[in-house]
């Protein structure tokens, strides 16, 4: 592949990943990709490799000779991709805390101070993936940081759909095991910080089990 077309290609996958990212595309959602090409002004080769792209991050689906999809999950795989984040997160937090410094803690004060002002779930759907990712930004373990990434992906939409049916109702919950993190991270206690991390995605991951109405039927 050309480096045009690369880029071509790559601009097309950004364009589809923040649109299934901030929910315009939903789960289960057909992409033509005729249709695409002449949205964005590109030949159908630069957006097959686009969707090449995001088929190998679990954004999109592919079906040979059916066509594209963007990805949706059933409880079971949901409730997979959160265990798994239970126990590789803390390992990245692990990582990466020992290296925060005074500068970074001030912009987790400021991001949590952000998500406790704001009652709009997209803003705090941006706010939260950024805070994790703050306490995450001085790993040096590539492979665990994108299996993360994917599973960060790959489960918005039910993060998404779980944020609205619980509004405000759990926002304090949420506000308060930020803070203890931050804290534990502060305090220099890697113990607490990987425990209240784990708990963290645990405790939503079973309220997600609650909703099975957000859900793809389970196939088996």
């Amino acid at each position: 592949m050309s480096e045009v077309s690369s880029v071509a290609s790559q601009r097309v996958a950004d364009e589809l990943r923040g649109r299934i990212l901030s929910g315009r595309l939903a789960p289960g959602t057909r992409i033509k990709q005729d249709e695409l090409a002449e949205e964005l002004a590109t030949s159908r080769l630069p957006v097959r490799e686009a969707l090449r792209i995001l088929a190998s991050g679990g954004l999109v689906t592919v079906r040979a000779n059916q066509g594209a999809w963007v990805t949706s999950m059933d409880l079971r795989e949901c409730r997979l991709s959160y265990r798994i984040r239970e126990r590789v997160e803390p390992l990245l937090l692990a990582e990466s805390a020992p290296h925060l410094t005074d500068a970074d803690f001030a912009e987790l004060d400021a991001v949590q101070d952000e998500i406790e002002r704001t009652d709009d779930v997209e803003e705090f759907l941006v706010l939260d993936r950024r805070l994790h990712w703050l306490t995450y930004r001085h790993h040096d373990v590539a492979e665990a940081a994108g299996i993360v990434a994917r599973l960060w992906d790959t489960t918005q939409p039910y993060r998404r759909a779980f944020t609205r049916l619980t509004g405000h109702s759990r926002s304090w919950i949420i506000g308060a095991e930020h803070r203890l993190l931050i804290q534990a991270l502060r305090d220099g206690d890697l113990e607490s910080a990987e425990q209240v991390l784990e708990l963290h995605i645990r405790r939503t991951r079973i309220e997600l089990e609650r909703h099975p109405e957000v859900f793809e039927p389970e196939t088996w």
